[in-house]
């Protein structure tokens, strides 16, 4: 009998799989395709301060080896989040849950945290800081140190739950903006957000998504995923959750050997609502053929 718990930061989870931000909804959406209480936890979908409609359409296309999609934070905000959504899924879910919450400036995201802080049945913070900061000219806010520590520093100030900062690859150095938000008091970071991408159709002459470059996932990225998750996770003490391209129980414990605590698993659950429920349930199957009896030790020989 494998072990398949792990641990993220102080909190146990049974096995390191979680579905993503942005791709289960509220959780409900996958809880009819099965059990999700057999998952590790849930990212539920990004929620700002108040409620977005989201970019024109088409906001979301396929491409080779992946998608791209850029659906402009569609979400209820986070009154509705707390008083909705969370409640209904707690009635029937009983693992750890993660709030995913976004905003345009460092102001937001203290008030989204501070709103969060009463609801009980959060678990974990997980903080995006892939969004436009409004007040820096539209620049990430991920994309600048200074600014990412001071978003980190502005959450933990009015949060106690565990604080969970979602890195944006589309950094020369992501390694210099995790030491950011590890030295202002992150509890732990995700890695990696989607790669800014574009496609154009030849006949239309015009982008497949309405806004022009939207965020590219899918198992394109799975290659620069397990190498931010490595630089990331030996560069920090905090714990990872290892995010992009995973869509086999191979890839996850390959996650896992390059530091990751758990994983997320995003596009694959768009294509295949059981891809999370599949991958768990092949999961024994593979560590037994490496010989594997737990998840803990995993490390690169």
């Amino acid at each position: 009998m494998v072990d398949l718990s792990v641990n993220l930061g102080d909190i146990r989870l049974d096995n390191p799989v979680i579905p993503a931000s942005g791709t289960c909804g509220f959780g409900l959406e996958l809880a009819e395709w099965y059990d999700i209480n057999m998952l590790g936890a849930i990212s539920l979908k990004g929620t700002t301060r108040d409620p977005r409609f989201g970019n024109a359409l088409p906001r979301i296309a396929e491409c080779p080896s992946g998608l791209i999609n850029s659906v402009g934070l569609e979400n209820p905000g986070i009154d509705k989040l707390l008083s909705e959504k969370i409640p209904a899924l707690r009635a029937i879910y009983h693992k750890p849950i993660i709030a995913n919450i976004s905003g345009f400036s460092v102001e937001d995201f203290a008030f989204c945290a501070e709103k969060a802080e009463s609801c009980p049945d959060i678990d974990i913070l997980e903080v995006n800081i892939s969004c436009p900061n409004v007040h820096g000219g539209g620049m990430a806010l991920g994309t600048d140190p200074e600014v990412a520590a001071a978003v980190t520093r502005a959450v933990k100030q009015v949060s106690s739950k565990p604080v969970f900062v979602k890195l944006t690859p589309n950094v020369t150095d992501i390694v210099t903006i995790a030491r950011a938000c590890e030295a202002a008091g992150a509890d732990g970071l995700t890695v990696i957000n989607t790669l800014l991408g574009m496609r154009i159709d030849i006949r239309t002459r015009k982008p497949v998504v309405a806004a022009g470059t939207g965020g590219f996932s899918g198992p394109a990225i799975f290659p620069i995923a397990v190498r931010a998750v490595y630089q990331v996770a030996h560069a920090c003490r905090i714990p990872v959750m290892g995010c992009g391209g995973i869509s086999t129980a191979e890839e996850v414990i390959e996650m896992l050997m390059a530091g990751a605590a758990a994983v997320q698993v995003g596009s694959a659950s768009l294509v295949n609502p059981l891809a999370c429920k599949e991958i768990i349930e092949q999961l024994p199957v593979v560590m037994e053929r490496l010989g594997l009896k737990d998840l803990k030790q995993l490390k690169l020989n």
